[in-house]
């Protein structure tokens, strides 16, 4: 058995033997960087959910393979640049790191155009860190009531929380604003944190180097 398979099992038993709702937890296997050859294993062994940082490497590795496997799910879990948009929406079928107006209004316009329904994450600067994306969650209310006005599918929130501080403080925050605006979905939790993140309700974990081992 492929050692991408084996460490995918090792993170199912391990979110299976610490929580009790692990069914509804998805897995986003972190693919960015490496070559779909490294991919094919999980693909053909039933995974579903892959998770991408560029809009180009994604549409270049994954347009024959989802034409062929219409059940696979492609997630962008990195920045987009509004200009990139109309490409993101032909290729990816979740977007976790929504975070400011005129991309939410491009996503709108694009949807129109291309008459497709995208499923989007709201993405929280949780830590207020500088150098980060994501949104001030003071801002939250009146951004998420700006998407709802564009008739934007939003089923959740994104985060990355500060390296340096204990991700769970970060989690449970996230978890209370989810439960505030009645959003089922919380894409939250990598390799180092992934059970922190479950414990605070996270129902998309975005696990790269557990699975696929360290990037080159």
């Amino acid at each position: 058995m492929h050692k991408s398979i084996i460490n995918l099992n090792l993170i199912k038993e391990n979110l299976k033997s610490k929580i009790a709702n692990y069914n509804k937890i998805k897995v986003i296997a972190v693919s960015k960087t490496f070559p779909i050859e490294s991919i094919k294993p999980l693909i053909e062994y039933g995974h579903l959910d892959y998770g991408e940082n560029k809009v180009q490497e994604a549409i270049s590795k994954w347009t024959n393979i989802k034409s062929l496997n219409s059940n696979i799910k492609l997630h962008l879990i990195g920045k987009l640049q509004t200009n990139k948009v109309k490409l993101a929406l032909t290729i990816f079928d979740y977007i976790h790191s929504v975070d400011n107006k005129k991309l939410a209004k491009k996503i709108a316009n694009e949807e129109s155009k291309q008459n497709k329904k995208i499923k989007i994450f709201l993405q929280i600067n949780i830590g207020n860190e500088e150098q980060k994306s994501g949104i001030n969650k003071d801002h939250l209310e009146e951004f998420y009531s700006f998407c709802k006005n564009l008739n934007l599918d939003i089923v959740g929130l994104m985060c990355i929380p500060p390296t340096e501080i204990k991700s769970e403080i970060f989690f449970k925050e996230m978890n209370l604003l989810a439960k505030k605006f009645k959003l089922l979905e919380l894409s939250m939790g990598m390799s180092a944190d992934y059970i922190d993140a479950a414990k605070n309700s996270a129902t998309y974990l975005r696990i790269g180097s557990n699975i696929f081992g360290k990037r080159s």
